[in-house]
């Protein structure tokens, strides 16, 4: 193993052994949140943290709920992910009337010589907002929103239909209860924000709703804790849904850095969970079974990252996890989600939720 290299290792056929925010937010939320926001509030982030325990992924048959061309788009696509702050007289009955006005401030944006040109594409767009019907998951959740611009292709034919050219969507599922309750009721919160295409579209994106809505985006970064959650989350699944492996992506704080790709049998990475499942500490608890508490993550990660030093010496440890792959999804540090298998969409999603709520203002 070469440390200025990645390094790619696997679990030995043998068993397993078990054993029992940043200040560029901050300046980013005053120079969003200032006098003349709306809301009020007062800059600054929640002092919540992620939730210490959450209930056990649950199957959802989305299928039924959702257009087959809409599902699909989700579960094909690595999306870049972002956060939104509540946005002013947001209203999902006007979503026509919103296509029509972000195709002219597209066309508007063109005229005065910004960059959102596409390449391979002709200069004119259409834009499509649409509801993604049906994966809110509570009364407070609003309805997804789903937004797609086309073009032609440069040399098409009269008669050939526009292609997708950028997607996203806007989210909030399973948001938390209290802060949205509390928000005025003029504010509608979708905090979760995915695209999907050229940056120069994506900013012009966020600049209409900005102007129009009075709110504010900002990356929303996965991170270590968040990432060790999904490990966790994928891996009780694998009962359900084969994962078909457990590929983590480390790096160590050595000159020069050191990235390791660790990649666990899936039956390894089950019988380690199940394990700490087992714990005997677990049994008091009247939730035991369909709650994952934060305790075990940690035992998990702990009894995963035990197994790497016994045989590579190594302290992971030392280290940050920056990416996560199942056969359900992807997640990186740096923002980008995929999620491959629908029917744990609502799981990975509320997690995400989650996160982007934190980036909320007071």
């Amino acid at each position: 193993m070469e440390l200025h290299h990645s390094s790619v290792v696997r679990t030995p056929p043998d068993s397993v052994q078990r054993r029992g925010k940043s200040r560029n937010s901050r300046q980013s939320y005053r120079s969003c949140l200032g006098a003349t926001s709306r809301l009020g509030l007062t800059s600054g982030l929640t002092a919540r943290r992620l939730n210490t325990s959450r209930r056990a992924p649950k199957s959802h048959d989305i299928t039924e709920k959702l257009n087959p061309e809409q599902l699909a788009l989700l579960t094909k696509t690595e999306w870049k992910m972002s956060y939104v702050t509540p946005m002013y007289q947001f209203r999902h009955t006007q979503l026509k009337s919103y296509s029509r006005q972000l195709s002219a401030f597209i066309a508007a944006e063109k005229q005065q010589g910004l960059a959102v040109e596409v390449e391979g594409s002709e200069n004119s767009f259409r834009v499509s907002f649409s509801v993604l019907s049906g994966m809110a998951e509570t009364d407070e959740d609003a309805e997804s929103v789903l937004i797609q611009i086309f073009s032609k292709p440069m040399f098409s034919g009269q008669d050939e239909p526009q292609k997708s050219v950028w997607s996203g969507w806007l989210a909030c599922i399973n948001g938390n209860p209290d802060y949205l309750h509390s928000l005025p009721k003029d504010f509608i919160c979708l905090p979760l924000f995915g695209s999907d295409g050229p940056d120069a579209l994506t900013s012009v994106v966020k600049s209409w709703f900005q102007q129009n809505f009075d709110c504010c985006f900002g990356p929303l970064e996965i991170n270590h804790t968040s990432l060790q959650w999904l490990v966790a989350l994928w891996t009780n699944c694998h009962t359900e849904s084969r994962i078909q492996h457990l590929k983590m992506i480390w790096t160590l704080p050595v000159v020069p850095p050191l990235q390791i790709t660790y990649t666990v049998d899936p039956q390894d990475a089950w019988e380690l969970w199940s394990s700490v499942r087992k714990d005997p500490q677990q049994k008091d608890r009247k939730e035991e079974g369909t709650s994952i508490h934060l305790d075990e993550v940690m035992r998990f990660m702990q009894g995963l990252k035990s197994h790497f030093y016994r045989h590579f010496r190594l302290d992971l440890s030392a280290g940050s996890l920056k990416q996560v792959s199942t056969a359900l999804g992807s997640a990186k540090c740096i923002g980008r989600i995929k999620i491959s298998n629908s029917r744990y969409m609502i799981t990975t999603l509320t997690l995400l939720t989650e996160s982007a709520l934190l980036r909320m203002p007071i």
